[in-house]
């Protein structure tokens, strides 16, 4: 076991952690974080993205120690302007279903909407494209990232 310290959601914890150790389970069995879900286990589907100093990856394939002294960030850690706003326009333009997949695309969408305020579709799709949902289809999603660009991107 070795401890490790890092900021989760704006907040400095720590944890003793083994080497195997999977992000995704530290989150959620230590920290309680039951946004991040785990859905493949092998870093294909998105479900478990988190934003590491600002940029999304897939949780189940990051081992925790690889954190220490860095930035994790989950849906619940985004600005609440910013959530309510990507929250809105999904819901609005039926870009959600299950609801499964969607912290991980929520993620994903803020962090390219920071990086760049107009992204054409291709970028959108790019920048989703490590993220598969089996309920909306894909098109509403694209919509949506579209319209929050139209509206200015991200604060």
């Amino acid at each position: 076991m070795r401890p490790i310290q890092f900021q989760l959601n704006g907040k400095q914890v720590s944890a003793e952690v083994a080497a195997k150790d999977r992000l995704v389970d530290l989150l959620r069995n230590v920290f309680t974080c039951t946004e991040v879900k785990e859905g493949c286990g092998e870093g294909e589907c998105g479900a478990c993205t988190v934003l590491l100093d600002g940029r999304p990856v897939t949780s189940c394939i990051l081992l925790a120690w690889q954190v220490s002294g860095r930035s994790i960030v989950t849906v619940k850690g985004l600005p609440a302007a910013a959530l309510d706003r990507i929250e809105r326009v999904m819901k609005e333009e039926h870009a959600v279903q299950c609801g499964f997949c969607t912290p991980g695309f929520v993620l994903s969408i803020y962090s390219l909407l920071k990086e760049k305020r107009h992204p054409s579709r291709e970028e959108i799709q790019r920048s989703l494209s490590g993220h598969l949902c089996r309920c909306t289809g894909y098109e509403a999603i694209f919509r949506a990232v579209e319209r929050l660009a139209a509206e200015g991107g991200m604060p």
